[in-house]
């Protein structure tokens, strides 16, 4: 890789001039000029980030490690922390990397070359090794996004999963279900787990035992919600109800009950988890669990800033509280007032 020697060495000049002609504080001769950005060019030398940030030791930018991009949850989040970082001046890198370690490790070693000034982590999953992983850099001021408990390296915010299945489950149960199935997310990731589990406090809670057959385990996609639904309106008893673990999971339960020539929510009522934006355009309108996506995303970023600007040293744990919405997918159940 290029120095900035090199382009000196190669355009005949100083590093001193090298330096003005990158930054513009000093008249250069335009003959000069010429001959260091041919030099930069040729040796494919990058000094805009590098060149600024050794005077005033920053770059003005924020790195993101996330799960993916490509799921409505995880794309709004990152929608929301790019709209906040250009709102306070910084460049958001993302870094998207399907919970791949090799991925992680070399995306974390490019940050860290790059010198971003803080990094925010959503990884949905924070298996022994990539706890390791982001401790091999603690020159660089971290948030985790999406973890639910405090650590003892890095800030971190917690999305209370487990009190939003709860919300979601004890809804359908005041709303007069008890036959309630439901389609999970990934129960060996955080993020479906702590759901899962609050489902299932629920359902403890109000003395509810459900069949095995009426818990499916699923990814959060459309496709698996559909073929969860299938399986569970194929059993030999029908539930009144389904939570679902995600809305693009609802979103694939409702299309299989469309099929089967079930109403919803007059034949079975169906409540999701997000609250992702298309989420009061599907058939019927969905009731869901509110994440506070914008919430978290500024609430990520102000506590990275606090770090990187004002160099706190603590540690700090925010909880975020999901919220109910209801819409039109649920209605009231056989057991309501009994």
């Amino acid at each position: 890789m290029a120095t900035i020697k090199d382009v000196a060495k190669h355009a005949g000049v100083s590093t001193t001039t090298v330096s003005h002609v990158i930054n513009k504080t000093r008249f250069v001769a335009d003959d000069t000029k010429a001959a260091v950005w041919a030099a930069i060019k040729e040796l494919s030398y990058s000094p805009s980030a590098v060149a600024r940030s050794l005077k005033v030791n920053n770059t003005k930018t924020i790195g993101l490690l996330a799960t993916s991009s490509g799921s409505p949850y995880y794309a709004e989040v990152i929608q929301a922390v790019e709209a906040a970082c250009y709102q306070k001046g910084y460049t958001l890198i993302l870094c998207n990397t399907q919970n791949d370690l090799e991925k992680q490790q070399a995306y974390l070693a490019m940050l860290a070359q790059k010198r971003v000034d803080g990094l925010l982590v959503m990884c949905s999953e924070y298996h022994p090794p990539l706890l390791s992983l982001l401790q091999e850099y603690p020159h660089i001021p971290m948030m985790v996004m999406d973890w639910g408990k405090h650590s003892d390296f890095t800030d971190n915010i917690e999305d209370n999963g487990f009190q939003g299945g709860y919300l979601a489950t004890r809804y359908l149960i005041d709303r007069g279900h008890r036959e309630i199935a439901t389609i999970t997310g990934q129960l060996n990731e955080f993020t479906g787990r702590e759901r899962h589990k609050g489902f299932l406090h629920a359902l403890k809670e109000a003395g509810i035992t459900i069949p095995d057959e009426w818990i499916i385990e699923a990814d959060f996609q459309p496709q698996e919600g559909y073929d969860g639904m299938m399986k569970i309106l194929n059993t030999k008893q029908r539930p009144t109800a389904l939570f679902c673990g995600g809305d693009v999971i609802a979103m694939g339960a409702l299309c299989a009950a469309g099929e089967m020539g079930l109403r919803v929510p007059d034949d079975i009522s169906v409540i999701g988890y997000d609250n992702i934006r298309n989420t009061r355009y599907y058939n019927p309108p969905l009731t869901t669990i509110q994440q506070p996506k914008e919430s978290l995303a500024e609430m990520a970023l102000d506590m990275l800033l606090d770090r990187i600007i004002n160099k706190r040293e603590t540690y700090h744990s925010i909880e975020l509280h999901p919220e109910l919405v209801e819409r039109n997918s649920v209605a009231d159940g056989p057991y309501l007032n009994k």
